[in-house]
């Protein structure tokens, strides 16, 4: 960690130019001792980026992060450890080193992300709400940025269902931005966490918030977006946008995701984990099951075809209940949701 941490305090290195420095010379601490022909030979590597690496200051700068990390609690990821995020190591800009501090796990853990609008109005508020009722049930990591408006209601939530919670900073984890989020804080360290890819000593600038991003949206399966006025992403993530009416300022940036084919519309909830692809290990605790009273009447129809056939595939279901495919695949995921039924391979179901 301290030769990694050194690597970053080098001028002109960044994350691309740092992984191709360790791959050719094997170790981090490899690349301080090549010799300057050697490191050469590296591709994109020049004369200016040599002659700091073979200054001695990096490695006391180091040193002194590493003193604040051990004082702090702050994990250190380096970025081809097996305890580093998955998918964020397949983003070709992945941090050398993720610093975190709090509990999450991020292992056998579906993720997602969510974002939007500052200014979430009551109907993004609800769906938001929504959304993430729906998907506790899968028991995800939910990735935010603790800013205001979507995001700290999408932390508030996550806490409010017992999820693991990870809030994607813009600066060191010694602050808390805004200030008035502190309060959440022992929250999300104790049922999630915090990362960044920033140092302590890092100053707060607007262009901060463009690398934030890119680790909430990299960290993540897919990402949903509540509301926008506009909103870039990247990384080949699936993307699931709440559509809003056309003259609402907040909506337009959900509503050119959905017309330019760049996300999936979301007219329910159960839209993310369908198209996901997601499944229940167990049956939502608290939830009685097979009561007609919890089912509506698409539902019952579901529900008396399958008590009749036993277990049945969801073309046959689409056939004999007279049900359009995606209307019958939300219907058994509602009541998969419900604790009725369990989905089998070969995309059949049964009764529980």
């Amino acid at each position: 960690m301290l030769y990694v941490l050194a690597l970053q305090a080098v001028p002109n290195i960044g994350d691309i130019t740092a992984k191709k420095l360790i791959s050719h010379c094997g170790t981090p601490e490899a690349v301080f001792k090549t010799s300057t022909a050697t490191l050469s030979k590296t591709e994109g590597i020049g004369g200016y980026t040599i002659k700091h690496l073979k200054e001695s200051k990096h490695l006391k700068l180091a040193e002194n992060e590493l003193t604040f990390m051990e004082k702090q609690s702050i994990k250190g990821l380096y970025f081809e450890d097996p305890n580093y995020p998955y998918r964020l190591k397949h983003c070709i800009d992945g941090p050398i080193v993720l610093f975190q501090k709090g509990t999450v796990n991020w292992e056998n853990q579906p993720i997602i992300s969510i974002v939007g609008s500052r200014k979430i109005t009551s109907y993004g508020l609800s769906q938001c709400k929504k959304i993430i009722e729906i998907l506790a049930a899968f028991n995800p990591i939910i990735v935010s940025g603790l800013a205001y408006g979507t995001d700290i209601r999408a932390h508030q939530s996550d806490l409010n269902h017992q999820l693991q919670t990870v809030a994607c900073m813009a600066q060191g984890l010694q602050n808390t931005y805004p200030k008035q989020h502190i309060k959440y804080r022992h929250f999300i360290e104790n049922q999630g966490g915090f990362v960044t890819d920033f140092w302590s000593t890092a100053s707060m600038e607007p262009s901060n918030f463009i690398k934030r991003n890119r680790l909430i949206v990299g960290l993540s399966e897919a990402t949903v977006v509540i509301e926008s006025a506009e909103m870039a992403l990247g990384y080949n993530r699936e993307v699931f946008a709440l559509p809003g009416r056309t003259t609402d300022i907040q909506s337009q940036g959900c509503n050119n995701l959905i017309k330019t084919k760049s996300a999936h519309l979301v007219s329910t909830a159960a839209d993310i984990p369908f198209i996901l692809n997601w499944t229940l290990k167990a049956p939502l605790k608290g939830i009685q099951k097979k009561l007609f009273v919890e089912l509506d009447l698409e539902e019952k129809v579901i529900y008396k075809f399958l008590k009749a056939e036993g277990k049945s595939t969801l073309d046959t279901i689409t056939l004999s209940c007279q049900t359009p495919t995606s209307k019958a695949a939300h219907l058994l995921l509602s009541l998969e949701l419900k604790g009725v039924l369990r989905p089998l391979p070969g995309k059949a179901y049964e009764l529980v």
